[in-house]
This record gives structure tokens, C-alpha cells and sequence, in this order.
């Protein structure tokens, strides 16, 4: 019998707030274990929880960007549990009414090439609730240790529905989904910082069937890669289990990523085990549709409608295209680098092919922000490769001299006397050396082979160190050969 999965998501999200959830201590990542607590965060006698107001407001923004019904009233609930990580026993969370309903992200499957669009779709979600995370636990052979820092910080929820069918497809799902939350401002979802957490619920079923099959969680998840990897191990393992006669059980299964495999932790609780109640200590929250107007304005277009609109309106390649908006910081570098003039495609060009390659060898790393080169200093440089006062070639060794000197484009052309040659006596002269040169390439050009002039024209452009014209080197080269 052939086998197909379905998987479902969730998604934990701590939310970039400079305060905690019920309280105005504040969260940060890297401190000394134990110094970010007070008496709410460690639930003593008589103290009281208040809501984070710009929590709830970034719960919403998440909403908004991934197209979800919000809630005009929401209320928080107790899921009781008793674990060393929650020190209060229970969890401030959303049961029955929560914040986000609904919505979708639209995933991208990886073309064939680099260069390729691959295939588009939205995954559905079920909802999005906010809640309060818990501690942290480090294991020992004998021991185990508690840090309390990160208890009580604003998490979110993202629940799918099952609505994934293999690993790659939840890979991309993570992916298009950390962007967004990136772009949007949400969290900087580090998952070595824990900020972004994910489990899967994994599940095969006879291929055509519509019911699920039983459940299985998948825990300590630490990396995307690591979510691709366990699903696709613990895919292989439960149709291994009943094509051999087996039965599966609902349970919850942790990734072992240093071996490979998934093992058991223990059986999967249900809803009724947690026991929720509503919080007595916490009112319900309305949400105002001028509130949500509000927070709406300043949300930044999603990650793959600016790609479209990059393909669309400014000609971009998909290549090009999916680089730009693979980094808020950088797309929005490049829109303001269009604004001061240059040829859209151009720039994107520099940027995703040689901007970056630069600042990756540079002490800078492949961060924006910190590039001496800025949009308008960039458009300056594709200006004169337009107007053919320098080669692209030339204009590379141009990049790297801004990138490490700061200077202007223009100044460092005059300075070096980088000019390009548009001398037609010069450069046929020249052209006529490159043919003679290579007799061989001419050959295999005249009988058909295109690529073979190549080699005429690299001659030219090492003879005059890059400074030729490579309009007219072309147009000089194919009339001598054809003589």
C-alpha cells in the first residue's frame, strides 16, 4: 500500500517587546540565568498580571500580514500543568477565544535552478493565539537547571491546519513564514535564541484517503533544517512501522539530530488533560477596528508581493528579484537606489551579485546597514556603466575601492583614469591582435559555434586592463571575422 503524509505546525514566537507579557520587567537574550524576574514572573502571593498593550498590538500586526479574522474580543485562559519550567503551575494563554482566526502563508517550492520560480501556495493556518513562555531547562547526567529569564516573555502561537505533505513543504513553510515576521518587525526569530520554536504534528494515511492517521508530535526541533529532517525521518519511519504490520500511537517524539532519529518521550496529552479555565485576574480585550486601522498603516509590503511587483513593474529576473527581497534592510536599500535615478535592473545586479560578494569579504559581513556605500552613491556608479564611462568590469574594482575607502564613484574613475576606450583606430588595432591570436576560437565561431568568440574578446578587454568599450570590441570583432 503507498502512503502519503499530512503535517501540521506549531509555531512558537517570542515577540520583540522591550517588556514581558504580564509584567514590566524586561526580556532580553545572554544574561546571567535568574536576573530578569520579579514577583509576577515567579507567581508570588498577591501579585497581579497587566497586559502588554504593544504585545497584543504586534499579535494583531501578525494577523493583518498573514491575512487572519481578528477577534474584536479575546480572553485569556489557564492551561495547568505542572513542570520545573512554569513557575506559576499554569500558563496565561488563549483557549477558546483567541486573537487570530484563519489566514494563510504562501510558500514558494524551489524551482529546478537558482535562477527558476518554483511553485507557489498558500498553506491555511487555524489560528494564532498569544500567550507567555515559560523557562528554560538545561539537563545534566544527574541534574537539571532552571533559568527563569525567559519566563513570562510574549509568544505567539501560529497553528496550521494539516496542510503539508513532506518535509520540503514544511521547510518552505518556516522559511516564507520567518520572513514575513522578520519584515513585519514581529521578532527577529533567532532560533539559537529560542525566539522562534516549532513541533510537528506528523501523520500518514493510505494515499487517496481523506481521514488522518494517528498522530504523532515531533519536539526539540532547533533549526529549520532540523524541522526538514525530522519530519522527513519520522515520514520514513511510520510507513516503515505499518508496511512491516505495526500500529502507530498517538505520542510525542523528540529529533535526536546528533544520531539522526526520532525516540519517545511519552504518550500525547489532550486539551481536557491541561484543564483550562478562564484567568480570573485578566479582562477580556476588544480590539477596535481604528485600532487595527492604526496598526495596518505601517506594516511593510509582504516578502513575495514586492517580489511581483519587482518582476512586474521594474522588469527584475526572478534571480535578481528573489536575492532583493530575501532581506527587508536590503530590498529597501535597493528601492531607494531606484529613486535617485539608474537603471532598476542594473542596480539589482550590483546588489545581488556584486554588493554582496563584496561585503561578504569584507570585515562588514553582508549586513545593509552597515555599508559604506550608500543607495544614492550606488545609483552614481551605475550611471556611468550606462552612459559608457566605465565597463561593468571596471566598475566592480570601482565598488570595491567605495566599499573601502568611502569615496565617490566619479572621483575615484578620475583619479585612477578608469575612463572606458571608445577609440575605434585603438581598439580594431587591438582586435585584430585578439583574432590572430586565437585562430582556433575564430574557427569554431565561423562554423557555428557563438560562444567561441569569447576568448577574442576576454584578449581585448585583458589588453586594455578592462577599459575597452564593450559595444564597440563586439561590433569591430564580428565585422573583422566575417571579412
Amino acid at each position: 500500500m503507498n502512503y502519503e503524509a499530512v503535517i501540521g505546525l506549531e509555531v512558537h514566537v517570542q515577540l520583540k517587546t522591550a517588556s514581558k507579557m504580564f509584567t514590566g520587567i524586561p526580556h532580553r537574550f545572554g544574561e546571567e540565568p535568574n536576573r530578569l524576574i520579579d514577583p509576577v514572573v515567579m507567581a508570588l502571593p498577591g501579585s497581579l498580571p497587566v497586559i502588554n498593550r504593544e504585545a497584543v498590538a504586534k499579535s494583531i500586526q501578525v494577523g493583518l500580514l498573514l491575512g487572519c479574522e481578528i477577534a474584536k474580543t479575546c480572553k485569556w485562559d489557564r492551561k495547568n500543568y505542572f513542570y520545573p519550567d512554569s513557575p506559576k503551575n499554569y500558563q496565561i494563554t488563549q483557549y477558546d477565544r483567541p486573537l487570530c482566526l484563519g489566514g494563510s502563508v504562501e510558500i514558494e517550492m524551489m524551482g529546478a535552478s537558482r535562477s527558476e520560480e518554483g511553485s507557489h501556495r498558500e498553506v491555511a493556518l487555524t489560528r494564532i493565539h498569544l500567550e507567555e513562555d515559560v523557562g528554560k531547562l538545561t539537563h545534566f547526567d544527574e541534574d537539571s537547571l532552571v533559568d527563569y529569564n525567559r519566563a513570562g516573555t510574549p509568544l505567539i502561537e501560529i497553528v496550521t491546519e494539516p496542510d503539508m505533505y513532506s518535509a520540503d513543504e514544511a521547510f518552505a513553510f518556516l522559511t516564507a513564514l520567518r520572513r514575513i515576521l522578520v519584515y513585519g518587525g514581529i521578532s527577529d526569530c533567532d532560533m539559537e535564541k529560542g525566539q522562534l520554536r516549532c513541533d510537528a504534528n506528523i501523520s500518514i494515511r493510505p494515499e487517496g484517503s481523506k481521514k488522518l492517521g494517528t498522530k504523532v508530535e515531533l519536539k526539540n526541533l532547533n533549526s529549520i533544517s532540523g524541522v526538514r529532517n525530522g519530519v522527513a525521518y519520522e515520514i520514513a519511519r511510520q510507513k516503515k512501522e505499518l508496511s512491516e504490520g505495526g500500529t502507530l500511537v498517538q505520542e510525542t517524539r523528540r529529533w535526536d539530530a546528533d544520531r539522526g532519529m526520532t525516540t519517545a518521550m511519552r504518550t500525547k496529552e489532550e486539551a481536557h488533560d491541561y484543564r483550562y479555565f478562564p484567568d480570573p485576574d485578566l479582562m477580556p480585550v476588544s480590539v477596535s477596528e481604528d485600532w487595527k486601522a492604526e496598526l495596518a498603516a505601517v506594516l511593510p509590503e509582504v516578502p513575495f508581493d514586492r517580489q511581483r511587483r519587482y518582476q512586474s513593474e521594474l522588469g527584475l529576473p526572478y534571480s535578481s528579484a528573489s536575492v532583493l527581497i530575501s532581506d527587508r534592510l536590503l530590498a529597501d536599500y535597493f528601492e531607494q537606489a531606484v529613486k535617485t535615478g539608474g537603471s532598476p535592473a542594473l542596480l539589482a545586479n550590483f546588489i545581488a551579485n556584486d554588493l554582496l560578494r563584496e561585503l561578504g569579504e569584507g570585515e562588514e559581513g553582508v549586513d545593509i546597514s552597515s555599508c559604506r556605500v550608500q543607495p544614492e552613491g550606488l545609483s552614481a556608479l551605475v550611471k556611468l556603466v550606462e552612459d559608457s564611462v566605465i565597463s561593468n568590469q571596471i566598475a566592480r574594482e570601482v565598488l570595491a575601492e567605495m566599499l573601502a575607502s568611502g569615496a565617490k564613484p566619479g572621483d575615484i574613475v578620475k583619479e585612477k583614469g578608469l575612463e572606458q576606450s571608445s577609440d575605434e583606430g585603438e581598439l580594431e588595432a587591438i582586435c585584430r591582435e585578439a583574432i590572430a591570436a586565437n585562430e582556433k576560437a575564430v574557427s569554431q565561431y565561423r562554423d557555428g559555434n557563438p560562444k567561441a568568440i569569447n576568448a577574442v574578446k576576454g584578449f581585448v578587454m585583458k589588453a586594455t586592463k578592462g577599459k575597452a568599450n564593450p559595444k564597440i570590441v563586439n561590433e569591430i570583432i564580428e565585422r573583422l571575422v566575417s571579412e
